[in-house]
């Protein structure tokens, strides 16, 4: 990339394709252990003696790191100054070498605490590298050139996806076993994870070695300084009382859980409704006392945020419920209603699972394509708004496919409409976000807007089990549906935007 050190032009320059490749390319690895993550840890937990009523529980550990990661990483990054290593690329690097390691030992493990255990670490590391990339579009780029990065970064997240979904597939295919014995994960797993690290540390190399960042100064130059904003003076007026009204949405929520004997992973949202209530409550006297910290510049920038980021932050709610539903239950979904067995051990059982990381891989595919060549044509026709809202509705027709397909063959069918809808879940809100946002605060806004990706997703976590055991007993293909009706309630909110 071009020397910036010189440049004191009042814009950015213009990036040609091999800048913006080089901006995004560490996103491809990201993807590749999210993939990896997204397809095979219900298979993992699974094989090591879960049952399907325990998936959610057990996956909740991946929101809930996004959740407390994404805001802290952000608004760190958005303070970083390292000389030559930059401000966002400390945290790739970071990230990928945590991630790295936790790929390569997720699959050694025999005991089911230790997946999950190391779950946790890998989604918080992943977290770690993917909020920066986020803003390093909107650090590098100028306003006219977001739609073409974050459309950039969605063909790496889509290509990525499909390299890391297809890695068991291709092992099988290619002679490695694909079964293994009760308590153990199959080779093909452990190959895929082990290549995947290695694929995600060397392209976050590739993109810390390939860039150099805008320093305060050359930012401040073109208008874009890095000041750090004092506390919300909103939050300063609040009263620390109202806090109590999450304190007692907590504790309601923690009764009902005991009368009604629903399920206990409901525990863990009361208890974050508590907390965040507390720290609600500390925001606003130390925001009073004039004592800006990280705890009171977060909490103050999510409760001040502007009125376009809060219509976006729904809809991405509504959406990111949809794909987090596909993610726990596709493969107990397809294993049963597909191939006829609900047994992990089963030699069915693995090829089911093999063939999600399939169907995966096809909406991830179509998703890198939709990105550059679709979205970007619809948009310049009808508008980001209408497209992402018509994006979502044939996304919704994919999830409802399900429960009217059930041969395995006929579901990739349904992943093309899936794969339309997250391409444009993955770019069209950013681009529409990014131009809107201050560049001082670019990374905590990033990443308290992703808060609204993990936040559904701790709901999903924690609530779907106690839905689907109430009134779909041994039924998962139920869940196709919820999600369905959450991707149309998001293109709804979408509409209510206007154009943007």
């Amino acid at each position: 990339m071009e020397d910036h050190t010189a440049q004191h032009s009042a814009a950015k320059p213009r990036l040609g394709l091999r800048d913006l490749w080089n901006i995004s390319f560490g996103f491809f690895g990201i993807q590749i252990g999210f993939a990896l993550q997204n397809a095979n840890m219900s298979r993992v937990f699974q094989s090591l003696g879960s049952n399907v009523d325990d998936l959610a529980a057990l996956w909740v550990a991946a929101p809930l790191t996004g959740l407390l990661v994404q805001p802290v990483i952000g608004h760190l990054s958005d303070r970083t100054w390292l000389g030559r290593l930059g401000r966002r690329r400390p945290y790739f690097l970071a990230g990928a070498v945590l991630a790295a390691l936790a790929l390569v030992a997720m699959p050694l493990s025999h005991v089911l605490i230790g997946a999950a255990l190391l779950l946790w670490l890998l989604d918080a590391s992943l977290n770690v590298s993917m909020e920066p990339f986020r803003a390093f579009v909107g650090d590098m780029l100028g306003k006219d050139q977001h739609t073409s990065g974050y459309a950039v970064q969605t063909a790496f997240i889509g290509v990525g996806a499909v390299v890391g979904s297809l890695f068991p597939s291709l092992l099988d295919w290619a002679g490695v076993s694909n079964v293994a014995p009760a308590g153990e994960i199959p080779a093909t797993v452990r190959y895929s994870f082990w290549a995947g690290g290695a694929a995600l540390l060397a392209s976050v190399l590739w993109t810390v070695l390939t860039t150099q960042e805008y320093s305060p100064a050359q930012l401040a130059a073109f208008g874009e300084a890095q000041e750090v904003a004092a506390p919300d003076a909103a939050l300063a007026r609040r009263n620390p009382a109202s806090a109590g009204l999450w304190l007692a949405a907590g504790a309601a929520l923690a009764l009902l859980v005991e009368h009604y004997a629903l399920a206990k992973e409901l525990y863990l949202l009361a208890a974050l409704l508590a907390a965040y209530g507390l720290a609600y409550a500390a925001a606003i006297l130390m925001a009073r006392a004039g004592r800006p910290n990280m705890l009171s510049s977060v909490v103050g920038d999510f409760a001040g945020m502007p009125p376009l980021m809060k219509r976006l932050a729904l809809v991405q709610f509504f959406s990111w419920s949809a794909l987090f539903i596909m993610w726990i239950y596709s493969t107990p979904i397809v294993a049963q209603y597909g191939f006829g067995t609900t047994d992990p051990a089963s030699p069915a059982y693995q090829q089911a699972a093999n063939w999600v990381g399939r169907l995966f891989s096809i909406y991830n595919g179509v998703a890198a394509l939709a990105a550059l060549i679709l979205l970007p044509w619809l948009s310049a026709r009808i508008g980001k708004v209408r497209t992402h809202a018509l994006s979502l509705t044939v996304g919704a027709a994919g999830f409802a496919a399900y429960l009217v397909i059930r041969s395995p063959q006929g579901l990739q069918l349904a992943e093309v409409g899936i794969g339309i809808c997250w391409a444009s879940i993955l770019a069209m809100p950013y681009a529409i976000l990014a131009s809107s946002l201050p560049q001082s605060k670019l990374g905590v806004s990033m990443g308290l807007f992703n808060v609204f990706v993990v936040v559904p997703q701790l709901l999903v976590a924690t609530v779907m089990r106690s839905v689907m055991e109430a009134f779909f007993p041994g039924q998962p293909i139920w869940t196709m549906a919820f999600a369905a009706a959450t991707l149309l309630a998001a293109a709804l909110t979408m509409l209510t935007l206007g154009e943007a």
